[in-house]
């Protein structure tokens, strides 16, 4: 116990199984049972995925809430609380909750008060009301408008939840909790800010004056199993074919830019080619938020700094590109290119770097290659078109693009090679890519993954280097021979 005051002290004579008194009854379980029960009360958002989200709870639930909750931190002392771990906390503050119900008299069902009981430990030790979504593994992005509402991404489908906050400064301390755990803030002075959960995934917070109804959170999570090229077959966003031809291209250190847009599964991608590096490779990572989860022993992982309340000490990803070419890299790997870094890593691509990665958002190979060239404008650069053309052409050797189709799936539409030049034009040529067919009754996309019928790949020698040539031969014939696969 680490109560500070003896207002809420607890007895065993203040906590009874039932009391049927003129207007009261209590329905209130002995802090021991209460203790057995957390783990009862947490499973089912783990172990049933898909049930519904958060029952709706009505505004007295709220009130009732509010009291117990003033009362709690009232009573308990926080210095010692920070210093328990997650689990012992979790069971002392159930026991002083169970305590405070029973005291002032609060009628509620057990089950009521087991609901009660975990809102408030998930408000004290974690995210609050965001905590069971947290914890289901299906839902691939969280999106809060506003305290009243919120949005999750189940199986590409976007549906509305019964989750909401007490007020807009509840979500507000919660952006700022999660915000802090990564040396960063977010308020009036600092409305926007990225960051990330301790498993990675992705946090983007805005909050007012920019925020006109509130301040607004996103969460890009991640899965706990993590993927791969295998389960992306299964999945149908890609052939089996294409998959051991991502898995030759990440073998043989082709330069690799994989194009997409929001949400098209790039980080997801890159998390699954980068399985197929040797583990002798050194490789450092640069990140605006660390989401990359790579598996490899010698990795080092980079992440940019906002600037501080003077608008100082910014390292943008540009800085840490340029810095990690002192790092004696085997593999630089960047998780998202928006900027003029795009030509530090085109440099480094092209002067010994071999097997370096890197993301762009853009809608098709041709147009990666547009946006490459304006993002490198960006950065004050005063070179000659056909110059810049140049250092694409001789840095990038692959890039494979990634789409989210309108039914939410998401699939691997292009893998595509940049061969040379003609005159001033940039010439590609595809491996495979997607083939619309349609759609089922249940406006499901239907398609197929095409070869181009590409014999001979521009990186066949650099195949042939790594002993690859033999398999490559073999994973192309067999792709023009059956045509294509259907999914």
């Amino acid at each position: 116990m680490f109560g500070k005051r003896g207002a809420a002290s607890p007895t065993t004579g203040t906590v009874k199984p039932a009391a049927a008194t003129a207007g009261q009854t209590a329905n209130l379980i002995p802090p021991s049972q209460t203790n057995t029960a957390v783990s009862a009360s947490e499973k089912p958002a783990v172990k049933t995925p898909a049930a519904p989200v958060v029952r709706e709870k009505s505004q007295a639930y709220y009130d009732t809430k509010s009291q117990i909750f003033a009362a709690l931190i009232d009573t308990i002392d926080l210095s010692q609380l920070s210093r328990m771990d997650a689990d012992a906390a979790r069971d002392d503050i159930r026991e002083i909750v169970n305590d405070i119900i029973s005291i002032k008299n609060f009628v509620m069902s057990i089950a009521e008060q087991e609901e009660l009981l975990d809102d408030i430990c998930n408000d004290v030790l974690g995210y609050g009301p965001l905590e069971p979504l947290l914890a289901r593994d299906d839902i691939a992005d969280i999106m809060v408008n506003s305290a009243r509402k919120t949005y999750i991404e189940v199986n590409g489908r976007v549906q509305e939840t019964n989750v909401r906050f007490r007020d807009n400064q509840q979500l507000l301390n919660i952006c700022q909790r999660i915000v802090s755990q990564v040396g960063r803030r977010v308020d009036e002075s600092s409305p926007i800010c990225d960051a990330r959960l301790p498993d990675g995934s992705r946090v983007n917070v805005i909050t007012s004056p920019l925020a006109i109804d509130g301040t607004a959170l996103t969460i890009r999570k991640f899965k706990k199993d993590k993927l791969t090229l295998d389960q992306l077959v299964r999945f149908g966003s890609i052939s089996q074919m294409g998959s051991e031809l991502l898995q030759i291209i990440g073998r043989v250190r082709c330069n690799i830019i994989i194009s997409g847009g929001t949400g098209s599964g790039k980080t997801t991608l890159l998390n699954c080619l980068t399985r197929y590096i040797d583990e002798t490779e050194r490789i450092i990572t640069c990140e605006d938020s660390a989401e990359l989860q790579l598996q490899q022993p010698h990795v080092v992982r980079l992440e940019t700094r906002p600037p501080n309340l003077e608008g100082e000490g910014e390292i943008t990803m540009r800085d840490l590109v340029k810095n990690c070419l002192r790092m004696r890299p085997e593999r630089i790997i960047v998780g998202e290119v928006r900027g003029p870094e795009v030509f530090d890593l085109l440099q480094a691509m092209n002067t010994g770097h071999d097997g370096s990665m890197g993301t762009i958002h853009s809608n098709s190979p041709r147009e990666c290659l547009n946006r490459m060239e304006a993002m490198i404008a960006m950065g004050g650069y005063t070179l000659p078109q056909r110059t810049v053309r140049e250092i694409i052409v001789g840095s990038v050797d692959v890039i494979i693009q990634a789409t989210r189709l309108r039914d939410g799936t998401r699939r691997i539409t292009h893998i595509t090679e940049v061969v040379g030049m003609e005159g001033d034009i940039i010439i590609t040529q595809d491996l495979m890519n997607f083939e619309f067919l349609g759609e089922d009754i249940n406006g499901n996309i239907i398609g197929r993954h095409v070869s181009s019928g590409i014999g001979r790949p521009a990186f066949w020698e650099r195949a042939r280097y790594y002993n690859e040539d033999q398999r490559l031969a073999t994973i192309l014939d067999t792709m023009e021979v059956a045509g294509s696969q259907q999914i």
